[in-house]
């Protein structure tokens, strides 16, 4: 029988890039498939607390073991902004804002070192666990790709040549950091 887990999301292309890297072995679920649109205040002041306050909130409505994200954009040159604002940086979850924004700030600056973080949380009865993941990489000046989403077409990771929107799915599902953070809570399920 499968195992059910509940993300902590309304997104449709999170839930599906998650069921994605899971493979059959899990059912992914959504705060939708429960009628869950009480929107989660994600007042943390960091990654692993946001992560912490969605996966939370969900396991106490519903009582199924919960995972809670919290991804963001962590550029070098702007002191970690966007950082856990980055869904909300320009406008609330207006991604072409959020990229011209950062564009404009990193505007004649050499250094575009980047990197995407994802801190996973998994709220069950046995308790709270954290599982992180990172790629790094550097931030074009222009907007390139149309697949993905939020600020993928400006940053290629390390080692590549093209942009995460660039990229097929399963290519950028191998190397990102919902993956690599998946891949630690897989372990740690087995091991469970």
């Amino acid at each position: 029988m499968k195992k059910e887990i509940l993300i902590a999301t309304h997104n449709q292309h999170k839930k599906e890039e998650i069921q994605q890297i899971l493979g059959d072995e899990f059912h992914v679920t959504s705060l939708t498939d429960y009628n869950l649109h009480e929107e989660i205040v994600e007042d943390g002041n960091t990654f692993h607390e946001n992560a912490q306050i969605k996966a939370k909130y969900c396991f106490e409505q519903t009582g199924k073991a919960s995972l809670g994200d919290d991804s963001g954009l962590v550029v070098e040159a702007l002191d970690g902004r966007p950082g856990i604002f980055s869904a909300r940086y320009a406008g609330n979850h207006d991604f072409a804002k959020n990229m011209a924004k950062v564009l404009e700030e990193l505007d004649g600056e050499e250094n575009r070192k980047a990197y995407f973080v994802t801190v996973m949380c998994l709220v069950d009865e046995g308790g709270t666990n954290y599982f992180e993941g990172r790629v790094h990489g550097n931030l074009i000046q222009e907007i390139r790709g149309e697949k993905g989403f939020g600020y993928d077409p400006i940053f290629i990771p390390n080692n590549y040549d093209i942009t995460f929107a660039e990229m097929k799915a399963e290519d950028k599902n191998k190397i990102s950091h919902r993956k690599q953070a998946i891949e630690k809570f897989l372990q740690f399920m087995e091991e469970k």
